[in-house]
């Protein structure tokens, strides 16, 4: 069967809802007796609460309730004592929402505070080894990197992130005969299931969570926060529906972040460039409480082949909110240490960085020892390297100009595991030929709801126009969590797999039916085009199948998943992403010129779609490398610059010229589609591309993330 929906650059199917305000985002759904419920934050960051006054607050008009227990709950940090700035210590509820946050600000609470240390930078705190990501060592490391002729050894630093999706934190909660609904921004319906359930002490079959729009999320959706289950806990103690969204303010406090970090990235190489070593220590910093990790030294263990590495990673426990991924989770942060040292060790070699990298190219997965999938980095570099023009990079530093302007280029090598999880879907056809497909995925925004559409169409031989995928409901067929680039291998082929079986059901059903034209066919040889099944000739139908039955539709569920396919082959996907930046040597300021990189991201569903998705990775790149860092006061934990006055993120302003290519490939041994993750590399490599680029311009070696005027002055 022709393919015709995937490949073709189709427009998002929900975007006339999105652009004229008739999707409805968690908050905004209309729900019968509403209340509100604003929390009170703590304001220390280690202790208890040795008093609390709520009367101030109860006697305001409209505040009906002020929750301050809650020692029945089960929730990721202590109820009984303060583990964090802005942890949570009671929730007001009112008739409207203005009089819910006038009396959360007449709350007022004593502390019995204890010694807290928040910046885990901090003497004498010590360090621990996380279980999950233990010591990596292959070859001689040590002795390789003292015997070198050529060695680079760079300290880095980046500093805390917070996500500032447009998108509030936001849950409806409200209880009908011992069942809980949530409406929440979560981008993983069934985990925040499991999560309210296991904290209220009810079955997961009680909970029914909704999420069918997203406004952006980068992974601060994926985890349950205390807002979502203090919500479902007020509303029950309340008995009515209660509504929380988190003030700007509070979803800096009130969710993870990215952590800051700390990086020792070593290098040894022969003079024909040829990297021996590879010592890469990282350390970031954590709570008391629970343990974060993600994959800082994934990239410096595997991306080139290094016979001699050893990678360390540490994390630091300080009095803070948990961590948590976001986009690029570690993987963005140990890929600038690797590529920033990569490109320095290009220039004491006075070797092209792009050279230097294919110089170290592996003929397999070192770490695993397994073949590649597919592997089209080569391509990449120079699909990339042509688009751009890296031809005309001048490779001494600070030799072009622009008037008053330093202009320089770089590039950085990206990467990302293909990451794919067990899957179910169900779908559907209609007796009016129409299909619907069901799976409790979600959609923050790369456009999932249309993608895997395509993916089902095409499947069933229906036109685009005629399958509806539904998401956003706990309810339906498990899915995993909407994030780590997971969602179009998993969802997208767990659609495809069911979709191909319904096909076949109704081609069974029609060679086996003496009223159908198909009758006695061969089911091998019938082919699907737009609802009608056809051979030799002869033609039925989806619409008449269903009539002669009598039935007004059938459907099937269907589930795939990746079995043993990783301990088999190794399968990432790639990009080579090549940055031209301006830098004003009197005023320190770095602009972006453009950016152009090129992906080996197996099969591309929708080009619009993927190249969005690009351009919005870059984005966060820009931001990361020249913007983003969250601003602690280590007296009491607080954030300095919790709004989008002071946390600075990139606007149209500083953005401009940013453009990507995909190469032609497929992965059919990973995925029956043969994708590969895509929503995660394309932020990957853009922080390093942008820091060579102003070492070019400059020739400052700039280590520190955000890169910061005054360390170019």
């Amino acid at each position: 069967m022709a393919t015709t929906a995937v490949g073709q650059p189709l427009s998002r199917v929900d975007a006339r809802r999105k652009v004229t305000g008739t999707a409805t985002y968690s908050a905004e759904h209309r729900v019968e007796g509403l209340l509100y419920g604003v929390i009170v934050n703590g304001t220390v960051a280690r202790g208890t609460v040795s008093r609390i006054s709520v009367d101030a607050a109860l006697g305001h008009p409209g505040v009906l309730h002020v929750l301050t227990d809650f020692g029945g709950l089960r929730l990721a940090h202590p109820v009984d004592r303060i583990a964090f700035y802005g942890q949570p210590i009671a929730v007001v509820v009112a008739e409207t929402l203005e009089a819910a946050t006038h009396g959360a600000s007449l709350v007022e609470a004593t502390y019995e505070r204890q010694d807290a240390v928040t910046d885990f930078d901090a003497p004498d705190i010590p360090s621990q080894t996380p279980a999950d990501e233990p010591d990596y060592s292959r070859g001689d490391p040590a002795g390789a990197l003292a015997s070198a002729q050529v060695k680079v050894d760079l300290e880095l630093t980046s500093a805390r992130e917070n996500h500032n999706p447009i998108e509030l934190p936001s849950t409806i909660a409200r209880w009908q005969d011992g069942r809980l609904t949530l409406w929440d921004k979560s981008q993983w319906s069934q985990g925040a299931a499991r999560t309210v359930a296991g904290a209220l002490g009810i079955a997961v079959g009680d909970v029914r969570v909704h999420n069918e729009f997203l406004g952006g999320g980068f992974g601060s959706g994926i985890q349950t926060y205390d807002h979502v289950i203090l919500a479902a806990f007020t509303a029950r103690e309340v008995d009515r529906p209660v509504k929380v969204v988190l003030t700007r303010r509070q979803f800096y406090y009130g969710t993870g972040f990215r952590p800051a970090s700390r990086h020792r990235m070593a290098l040894g190489s022969s003079m024909a460039g040829r990297v021996s070593a590879l010592v890469y220590e990282a350390r970031i910093e954590n709570a008391r409480y629970q343990t974060y990790t993600d994959g800082l030294t994934d990239l410096p263990q595997f991306l080139y082949g290094v016979p001699n590495t050893r990678t360390a990673y540490r994390v630091t426990p300080v009095d803070v909110h948990s961590p948590c991924s976001m986009r690029g989770p570690g993987v963005v942060l140990g890929n600038f240490a690797l590529e920033t040292a990569m490109d320095q060790l290009a220039h004491e070699l006075a070797v092209d960085p792009v050279e230097l990298r294919l110089r170290n190219e592996p003929t397999q997965d070192e770490v695993s020892q397994l073949p590649f999938s597919t592997r089209k980095l080569r391509e990449c570099y120079e699909t990339a390297a042509r688009r751009f023009g890296w031809s005309r990079r001048q490779a001494k530093p600070g030799s072009r100009t622009d008037g008053d302007l330093l202009i320089g280029m770089g590039m950085a090598t990206a990467s990302y595991h293909n990451n794919r999880r067990d899957c179910s879907a169900r779908a559907r056809i209609h007796a009016d030929g129409t299909a619907e497909v069901f799976a409790a995925s979600a959609d923050m925004g790369p456009g999932t709801t249309t993608s895997v559409m395509q993916v089902s169409a095409d499947a069933l031989g229906l036109p685009a126009s005629a399958v509806t995928f539904r998401l956003g409901d706990s309810s339906y067929p498990t899915a995993p969590l909407h994030a780590a680039a997971t969602t179009m291998a998993s969802v997208g082929s767990a659609a495809h797999t069911t979709c191909n079986a319904l096909k076949a059901e109704f081609i069974r059903r029609a060679v086996a039916d003496p009223d159908s034209p198909l009758h006695g066919a061969n089911p091998a040889d019938v082919q699907v085009r737009d609802g009608r099944l056809e051979t030799s000739g002869a033609r039925d139908s989806y619409r008449d199948i269903l009539r002669r039955a009598g039935l007004p539709s059938l459907d099937i569920t269907g589930n795939w998943g990746p079995g043993d396919a990783d301990s088999k082959i190794s399968t990432y996907g790639y990009g080579a992403v090549f940055a031209e930046v301006s830098v004003d040597p009197l005023l320190g300021l770095v602009r972006v010129r453009r950016i152009f990189a090129a992906y080996d991201v197996g099969r591309v569903i929708s080009p619009k779609l993927a190249h969005s998705q690009a351009i919005g990775g870059m984005v966060g790149g820009i931001g990361m490398a020249l913007l983003e860092g969250t601003v602690t006061d280590h007296r009491d934990g607080r954030i300095i610059n919790a709004s989008l006055a002071d946390y600075l993120v990139p606007v149209n302003a500083d953005i401009t010229d940013l453009d990507a290519a995909f190469i032609n490939t497929e992965d059919p041994q990973a995925d029956p589609i043969g994708v590969k993750g895509l929503g995660e590399i394309t932020i990957v490599g853009v922080a390093p591309a942008i820091g060579n680029a102003v070492f070019n311009a400059t020739g400052k070696r700039l280590t520190d993330l955000p890169i910061r005027p005054e360390a170019l002055l």
